[in-house]
């Protein structure tokens, strides 16, 4: 910011050199103002010109022309240079160069493609809350509140009544994860604005990007707040979807397989071993495990054996697997010496489902300790960092539990598009048809969603988001004690969103 009293030519000559000298050793240059997109400076395509006291920026693509009048650098770092800037109709800015080159600009990068975002979905709310005044729209981090950057967040208000809204940039990785962050910011609301009576929550999303969610919503209760769900075109054209009319469930069950018995002779020595633990899986394949991790499998009339990648094992392997499961043993138990090693450290969910598994009973009393299934059915889009296990009670009702090691926000959510496809087989009574839980009469209402972790590594969220879980979702969060890796102690055992306090 130029000093009071400082002399305007010297400051744009000044301005002119910095803006000569930052283009001049950027191996690619690009401007960026807020709220537009990033704009590669590329060679005959920019301008810079002093001129009867008027230091001038042009610079184009061949979509865009952007002509802005510098009066002063703001501020200079490497690979950054900050100028003060005109707009029209003499509006005062701010404008800056990058390298994109360099990788400390990446979270620029970022926060330009959220503020474009952050514009776009201003227009969106003023298009559909005709008459609301938007009081609040941010794309700011909020730490303390769990309130993420990637997700534009607003607050619309008419006379005393306010809706939350929250927005999934077209691209997001997760664009389901809007609605974790959307209920977090609901809630927020609500304890926030005491005098405003918070009706619910708006998600709008990119059209093609809605469908988790829209699955998602018939399972909030709308006693608690109305959910509304937009989709919206790249021309930024929004349209309301109807609660009703939110697609099939895409879910597949496959047969439950028993492994095959030619590799019986190998397994029975592996088994033999201090702390293997044999899990079978769906698809007839019997991993075998230390404290959860596993080190060899076998499928059909294979044994593959290995931590990071795998070896389709021979007879003169199976004292080298030996060796494997025994340091396994050795670093990976409770009571381990070396519990910075990374053998460990590796895979903290597969270890609290093996302790899981063992104590089952122990987790809760009505739990039949066999059999019990890991993912079934499958969930699409690969490793979700939670442990999906189904279970039955001695009453023939289904089981949910899903395990987290270590805090997660979006549990709540995951959890529940697990349940609702366990729910979906149940009431088709497929489980039994393809195989699963032999000789036990299965009911088919709702399962249990049983949500296990160590007590104090809920996160923080998990009890808010669960305050708009709708009732026919019976869940319970169930927190372990410190120990969890050596025995299952049951610390708490709460309803919905009950607090443990």
């Amino acid at each position: 910011m130029a000093a009071p009293g400082a002399d305007p030519a010297r400051l744009l000559r000044e301005a002119q050199s910095a803006i000569e000298g930052f283009l001049k050793s950027s191996r690619k240059p690009a401007l960026l103002e807020p709220g537009e997109e990033l704009l590669p400076l590329e060679p005959g395509r920019f301008a810079l010109e002093l001129r009867n006291a008027r230091l001038t920026l042009q610079a184009w693509d061949d979509t865009r022309n952007l002509v802005r009048r510098i009066t002063a650098v703001r501020s200079q770092k490497p690979g950054r240079l900050e100028l003060d800037v005109v707009r029209f109709a003499r509006r005062p800015g701010t404008l800056l160069l990058l390298d994109t080159a360099r990788p400390s600009t990446c979270d620029w990068e970022r926060r330009g493609a959220r503020l474009v975002f952050r514009e776009r979905f201003r227009r969106l709310l003023n298009r559909q809350f005709l008459g609301w005044t938007l009081r609040e729209l941010s794309t700011e981090p909020d730490l303390e509140h769990t309130l993420s950057p990637a997700f534009p967040r607003a607050l619309l208000v008419k006379g005393q009544s306010g809706w939350a809204a929250i927005g999934a940039p077209p691209g997001a990785a997760q664009p389901g994860d809007c609605l974790s962050f959307g209920l977090i910011w609901l809630d927020y609301l609500r304890q926030r604005e005491r005098r405003l009576t918070v009706e619910g929550l708006a998600l709008f999303m990119p059209r093609g990007s809605e469908r988790a969610a829209a699955l998602r919503l018939p399972f909030l209760d709308p006693r608690a707040a109305r959910f509304d769900l937009y989709a919206f075109s790249e021309e930024d054209y929004a349209a309301r979807l109807d609660p009703a009319d939110r697609g099939n469930l895409q879910t597949t069950l496959e047969a439950a397989r028993r492994p095959d018995p030619a590799l019986r002779h190998w397994i029975e020595r592996l088994a033999r071993l201090d702390g293997v633990e044999q899990v079978r899986k769906n698809d007839g394949s019997l991993s075998l495990r230390v404290r959860g991790l596993e080190f060899a499998l076998a499928r059909g009339s294979d044994l593959l054996f290995g931590i990071h990648s795998r070896t389709a094992a021979r007879e003169h392997h199976l004292a080298e697997i030996e060796r494997l499961a025994a340091e396994l043993s050795r670093f990976r138990r409770p009571d381990a010496a070396g519990c910075r090693n990374p053998l460990y450290l590796q895979n903290p969910e597969a270890w609290l489902e093996s302790s899981v598994r063992a104590g089952l009973t122990e987790l809760d009393a009505s739990l039949l300790p066999e059999p019990v299934y890991g993912q079934v059915p499958a969930m699409a889009g690969g490793d979700r960092g939670i442990i999906d296990l189904l279970a039955c009670d001695r009453r023939g009702r289904l089981a949910v539990l899903e395990l987290k090691a270590a805090p997660d926000v979006h549990l709540p959510l995951q959890a529940l598009d697990y349940w609702m496809r366990v729910k979906w087989h149940a009431e088709r009574r497929e489980f039994a048809s393809y195989g699963y839980f032999p000789d036990i009469p299965l009911q088919t209402g709702s399962p249990r969603l049983l949500l296990v972790s160590p007590a104090l590594e809920f996160h923080p969220t998990t009890e808010k988001i669960l305050r708009y879980f709708a009732p026919s979702v019976p869940v319970e969060r169930i927190g372990l004690g410190l120990e969890w890796r050596s025995r299952l102690d049951v610390m708490f055992r709460l309803r919905g969103a009950e607090s443990p306090l």
